[in-house]
């Protein structure tokens, strides 16, 4: 059996830790939903979510190489940085729901 490397799974938690937020999760898939670059106030105004908020939470998803980033004037606009990252949590969603199915009040 090969032995996992100690470092890789401490960042594989630091990640899961950063999507453990249902903010930046409808975040990353408001931006996957997009075409192209989104400023930072559309979403906020789509996702009825505070401009401070939603900045923050691009922030943290930034620093984890989620999305990226570029200015135009005064405006940001983000992007998704690694749509495989949305892979994982669609099957967590898939799990949910079929959890759900089969044990609904092991669910809150």
């Amino acid at each position: 059996m090969k032995q996992l490397d100690i470092s890789l799974v401490n960042e594989a938690a630091k990640i899961y830790k950063v999507l453990s937020n249902s903010r930046r999760i409808s975040i990353l898939f408001f931006l996957r939903n997009s075409s192209g670059e989104v400023a930072v106030s559309t979403i906020a105004t789509n996702l009825e979510l505070a401009q401070p908020i939603v900045s923050k939470q691009l922030g943290i998803l930034e620093k984890y190489n989620l999305v990226k980033h570029h200015k135009h004037g005064t405006h940001v606009f983000y992007f998704l940085n690694d749509p495989d990252v949305l892979f994982m949590i669609d099957a967590m969603i898939e799990h949910v729901e079929h959890s759900a199915k089969e044990h609904p009040s092991n669910l809150y």
